[in-house]
């Protein structure tokens, strides 16, 4: 049986929930999420494109980042993932995402995504994840994303994903 969750737009309100979140899942603490971002990014990304959040009794449980490629064509990753993969007119990056581990397994990357996509009818999305993360990868491919290959940024394998309406 699937939790019931509140999935929707965030809010400035929701950035503590979201930084309590990303911790656990940063690298330095055994997550696989790529950077931490500050409350400051946060609350730009969410002034440039939709930010989803799911929330489970009042706490953030999961969050979804989408942003402009303009937005982040000075990140060395995105630069390398577009000189791989050119992306399509009107395309926005997908991404971060970050699911609590309680939470795992219960398609709520998916749910956020169907609330994503139904703000940014019609557009494509591309997004990058570790090539070693097998889980995030099925998760990918559930929620419809097409792989489009491999590409390498400072010396680390990703997996470009793409949706296309």
């Amino acid at each position: 049986m699937t939790p019931a969750y509140d999935i929707a737009t965030a809010t400035p309100d929701d950035i503590p929930g979201i930084l309590a979140l990303q911790e656990p899942n940063l690298p330095d603490n055994g997550g696989s999420l790529s950077v931490r971002q500050s409350a400051a990014w946060f609350e730009h990304a969410m002034l440039d494109m939709p930010l989803i959040v799911a929330r489970r009794d009042g706490a953030v449980v999961g969050y979804m980042v989408s942003a402009s490629l303009a937005a982040k064509k000075h990140i060395a990753i995105i630069q390398a993932l577009l000189r791989s993969f050119p992306a399509p007119p009107d395309c926005y990056s997908y991404g971060p995402v970050c699911v609590a581990e309680s939470e795992r397994g219960n398609g709520l990357a998916g749910l956020m995504f169907e609330k994503l996509r139904a703000q940014l009818p019609g557009r494509p999305a591309m997004t990058f994840v570790r090539s070693d993360n097998a889980a995030s990868l099925r998760a990918h491919e559930k929620m419809g994303m097409r792989m489009l290959g491999e590409f390498t940024e400072a010396g680390e394998r990703y997996t470009a994903l793409a949706y296309e309406p």
